[in-house]
């Protein structure tokens, strides 16, 4: 008996939801960060998400700011099944790409036009320029992760997973320590992910200085394994250049068959913005959001 209820019902979002939920997500070949069930899961109070499925067709629905919004992450639709979403939901988020491929003239016949969702885009990065920072458009980085190593020569560098959650936690909480509004972060999301990481298809790194863990990553491979999705990065402000030096490492660790990082997207954040375009993406996964026209 399938855990999610037969649209126009919709139930909480739960972990046991995985198995049916996961082949749906990963039908994606645009690499939204979001289009993973770990991403939704570790969001779903933040969101209030809550889900539905039609056929093949599933349906998250939320809400963010005093606004309903419903997500759709792949297939097909028909024009009655929008209509109704919009009679419950302010707006459609997440649109990719590839949904609009195959449901445009869909969404245009029911009244809805698309507008790009510029602070949600992804941003990609080649894992191979990552891994080695070379160039002039990395000195400046590459330069972060030399001081790093030549401060602290006796670092080092573990898979993040159960026997070293603890120390990325500490890093965590120290990090929480330095957020003026931690409630308004990822923090809680953040610490879920820990305290589940053998539940979900995700890979991390944990960076130590003497022994001391100074910062951590988490990520999971998107779009058919060509992408990894770096969904958290956590560091101490007082070992300088560990927010670099995790960042490099990562990608290093990464196989070749991984083509591009993922590091999501900067909400409109200005200060983030410049943040992510410091490291030079090579493009953006694009968003939609669906609005009556």
């Amino acid at each position: 008996m399938s855990l999610i209820p037969s649209y126009p019902e919709f139930a909480p979002l739960t972990l046991e939801m995985a198995r049916e939920m996961s082949p749906h997500l990963v039908k994606s070949p645009d690499g939204i960060s979001e289009y993973s069930f770990a991403g939704l899961y570790l969001f779903r109070k933040k969101y209030g998400y809550t889900v539905s499925q039609k056929n093949n067709f599933i349906v998250i629905s939320g809400s963010h700011d005093g606004r309903s919004f419903f997500i759709t992450p792949c297939c097909t639709t028909d024009i009655q099944t929008i209509r109704e979403l919009f009679q419950a939901h302010d707006v459609w988020k997440l649109v990719s790409p590839a949904f609009i491929a195959e449901n445009e003239a869909v969404i245009r016949e029911a009244g809805y036009e698309l507008v790009e969702d510029r602070d949600n885009f992804d941003y990609l990065y080649l894992r191979s320029e990552l891994a080695t920072l070379s160039g002039k458009k990395f000195h400046k980085k590459k330069n972060h992760v030399n001081a790093f190593e030549m401060t602290y020569p006796s670092f080092s560098v573990k898979t993040l997973d159960a026997a070293t959650r603890d120390d990325a936690r500490s890093v965590l909480e120290a990090w929480k320590s330095n957020q003026e509004f931690p409630e308004q972060t990822d923090y809680q999301a953040a610490s879920e992910a820990l305290d589940l990481i053998d539940k979900f298809e995700m890979s991390g790194l944990v960076l130590y200085v003497e022994n001391i863990p100074v910062a951590w990553t988490l990520a999971e491979l998107v779009a058919n394994g060509t992408m990894s999705a770096v969904h958290f990065e956590k560091a101490r402000i007082d070992f300088r250049g560990a927010f670099q030096y995790i960042n490099y490492a990562y990608a290093q660790s990464l196989p070749e068959s991984v083509e591009f990082v993922n590091r999501e997207q900067d909400l409109g954040d200005e200060g983030m913005r410049q943040a992510k375009m410091t490291y030079r993406p090579v493009g953006f996964v694009k968003k939609y959001r669906a609005e009556k026209r």
